[in-house]
């Protein structure tokens, strides 16, 4: 018989907190496979912590947001958001899937290029593009989203030497009845500022303008916010046509759609909450469809959803290190992957569930990472089956922002691994060493010898 971790007995307050409507969590089920695929195998395999991404949920994701615009609306084309997850083989699914690319640096930028996306389906937004960086876009035909006056006019001082004239629109920001606003990227529609610039645009004669974009905000858990941002982009549109005789060709949305995440103070879980991509769909290819044009002056609608198309599709597997009482009683376990891995912790209450069997005995417990700073706190209070040295756990929807925010601090960033659609497991980003880590440091001579 095996011999029992002995715990000394603590007294401790109870703490139940209010119940919602749904009462409260009583049963937890085990997460031992992901896509039919072991997880205490892959571990064993990969190490721990691991990220783990599907395939087949990336491209269900994909097809099913696809269908939910496309069958109310008739020219619609999506743009992988690079900023969400840039791994090369991530974006290449969404490539094949048929998906431009939307990027908001140089370093995207190539990365698409890199990727076998032809200049013309690239995006390229931001508010920071070199000289050099506009140059390679404007002469491979990519649409340039304009985010402020000093960009553009630096379009103008550029345009002469440009091989090609640049495809360009302007990022609006507007009221959309969601606060605070988000004013800080592109032109103000009620104040005039983006008639100004496209105005400008047009009159410069330098630039081909090509359509307008906006990005309201992220998280969005409001479809009306997108239906007031499409009659705002829609008037626009109209002053293009009728005041500067240069119909716009698309009309960019941007992205901000939700997953099914719980963000941290949530009364509601977020499945329960988050609208679903085809609520949002319906609000705006009704209102686009409202806005008077032809059948055949209809505006490309373009998306650049992110979060929305991953977030589910990716786990973080972890081992649990340690258990300790704080000083108030309350438990504490212990994770080998922290907030250096998981920058959405500080965002949502990620469901974590145990990767074996278990009691079904549960505790409220404070749930922490491996990194010596106070803020490693992976969930401040969660209640769980109890949690021993070397248990292994799965960390839910965390395909999103985790592997580009993800930070080389105290601890090395991990394996990531993808699952194809036959079940077969994949390294697409390999562990980091500590060879790589210091291959671009430089030592100068005089520190080349140290006493000790």
């Amino acid at each position: 018989m095996k011999k029992l971790v002995y715990e000394s007995p603590s007294i401790q307050k109870m703490n139940t907190g209010l119940m919602n409507k749904f009462g409260t969590r009583s049963e937890y089920e085990p997460v031992k496979q992901i896509d039919g695929v072991s997880v205490h195998t892959m571990m064993a395999q990969y190490g721990s912590p691991l990220f783990v991404l599907s395939e087949r949920t990336i491209r269900n994701n994909y097809q099913n947001a696809v269908r939910a615009f496309s069958t109310r609306y008739p020219k619609v084309q999506f743009a992988w958001s690079y900023k969400t997850n840039y791994l090369n083989s991530v974006c290449r699914i969404f490539h094949q899937e048929g998906s431009w690319a939307e990027v908001v640096s140089g370093f995207e930028y190539r990365k698409a290029l890199g990727n076998g996306v032809p200049g013309n389906k690239i995006i390229f937004n931001g508010p920071e593009k070199t000289n050099e960086e506009l140059e390679m876009a404007a002469n491979n035909g990519s649409l340039i989203h304009i985010d402020h006056f000093d960009e553009l006019f630096q379009l103008i001082e550029l345009s002469d030497k440009l091989k090609k004239k640049p495809r360009v629109a302007i990022r609006v920001n507007m009221d959309t009845g969601v606060y605070p606003m988000w004013d800080r990227f592109g032109f103000n529609y009620e104040n005039g500022q983006a008639l100004n610039a496209l105005t400008k645009i047009v009159e410069s004669g330098k630039m081909e303008l090509t359509g307008l974009h906006c990005h309201i905000g992220t998280f969005m858990l409001t479809t009306n916010a997108y239906a007031t941002a499409v009659k705002k982009l829609g008037d626009l549109a109209w002053k293009c046509k009728t005041q500067l005789n240069t119909p716009i060709q698309y009309i960019d949305l941007g992205g901000g759609f939700p997953s099914s995440n719980t963000l941290r103070g949530s009364f509601l879980p977020g499945t329960d909450s988050v609208p679903s991509v085809d609520e949002f769909a319906e609000a705006i290819t009704t209102n686009l469809l409202g806005l008077g044009f032809g059948t055949e002056e209809l505006p490309l609608l373009v998306l650049e959803s992110g979060r929305v198309l991953i977030d589910d599709a990716g786990y973080l597997l972890s081992t649990v290190l340690a258990n300790k009482r704080l000083s108030d009683g309350r438990r504490a376990t212990i994770l080998d992957a922290g907030v250096n891995l998981l920058f959405t912790s500080f965002w949502y209450d990620h469901k974590i569930s145990p990767a074996q069997d278990f009691t079904q005995h549960t505790e409220d417990m404070a749930l922490y990472g491996p990194l010596c700073m106070n803020i490693d706190v992976v969930r401040q209070s969660i209640n769980l089956p109890l949690l021993n040295r070397g248990d292994k756990v799965v960390v839910h929807k965390v395909g999103a922002y985790n592997m580009t925010q993800w930070m080389q601090f105290i601890q090395m960033r991990p394996n990531v691994v993808l699952i194809d659609e036959q079940g077969k497991t994949h390294i697409i980003r390999e562990s980091e060493t500590l060879q790589y880590i210091e291959q671009p440091e430089k030592v100068p001579e005089h520190l080349q010898i140290i006493n000790v």
